[in-house]
């Protein structure tokens, strides 16, 4: 085992997304996973039924205590609900010096909202000049950078707007674009690069950007590169998702215990 990653999100009760998704990608990825949670949601493949925020002072507590004993190589953000979330979190942050991976979770894969509007500023304002990596979906980058994305040139400049955000790197995920390949977006102060993967079509896609994002903060903690671990956590994703148990009525959950080659970051180079 072999890097240590602090995730601060919400709980999915069905196991699918969330911090649930969040520990078992980290450790299959042969990390450690710690974790401050923001929300309790009640939830399944079809739906969030219920969101149970966690008080701000026990909230801040978890990251204290889990930072100043275990410590942290990475930090990976997911699901902060509104701004007073948001600034709880960045003052317990202030200062820690270890990157962060932000996934600017705004809606379950069923349609629930999981950050209030009014809470996109703060997290534009607060959280994102912390953030080492910004990982949105199309929606989640639509609204903050203010334009829309059609295809993948509007993804290369929405990307590019992303970045004067104060983040130094962007991935922005292609996968609600139609056609048979899917298009991520890496933009960074180096340029832009766009990785490519077929599509694989199922409905067992709950909880993918929870373990992207995850699966990144992993390989930075590990001692990666951000393009490497961008590369691998893109791997293991694919591989979760073609191995998907058949779990659930709805969107139903990925194999997070499916394995990953090491060689593969080497090929996929």
């Amino acid at each position: 085992m072999k890097g240590r990653v602090l995730i601060i999100a919400g709980s999915d009760s069905g196991g699918g997304a969330g911090i649930q998704a969040d520990i078992k990608s980290v450790t299959a990825l042969g990390a450690y996973a710690a974790t401050a949670v923001t929300a309790l949601t009640a939830q399944d493949t079809e739906g969030v039924r219920a969101v149970h925020p966690v008080p701000l002072d026990f909230l801040k507590l978890q990251i204290r205590m889990s930072l100043e004993d275990i410590g942290a190589d990475c930090i990976k953000t997911g699901m902060l609900a509104d701004a007073a979330t948001i600034d709880a979190v960045c003052d317990a942050l202030d200062g820690c010096g270890v990157p962060l991976v932000a996934d600017p979770v705004m809606v379950a894969k069923g349609g629930a909202p999981l950050l209030e509007p009014s809470a996109v500023e703060t997290l534009k304002r607060r959280l994102l000049p912390l953030a080492t990596i910004l990982t949105p979906n199309l929606p989640e980058a639509e609204v903050l950078s203010g334009m829309r994305i059609p295809d993948l040139d509007a993804m290369r400049h929405a990307a590019e707007v992303l970045l004067t955000l104060g983040v130094p790197a962007v991935l922005l995920k292609g996968g609600h674009l139609e056609g048979p390949v899917v298009q991520d977006v890496l933009a960074t102060e180096d340029g832009v690069e766009v990785f490519e993967s077929p599509r694989i079509e199922t409905r067992h896609t709950h909880g993918t950007g929870c373990t992207l994002a995850s699966a990144i903060a992993a390989g930075l903690a590990q001692g990666l590169g951000l393009r490497d671990a961008v590369i691998r956590a893109r791997a293991y994703v694919a591989a979760a998702i073609r191995s998907a148990p058949g779990f659930g009525k709805g969107h139903g959950p990925l194999d997070h215990g499916v394995t990953v080659d090491p060689a593969l970051l080497i090929a996929l180079r």
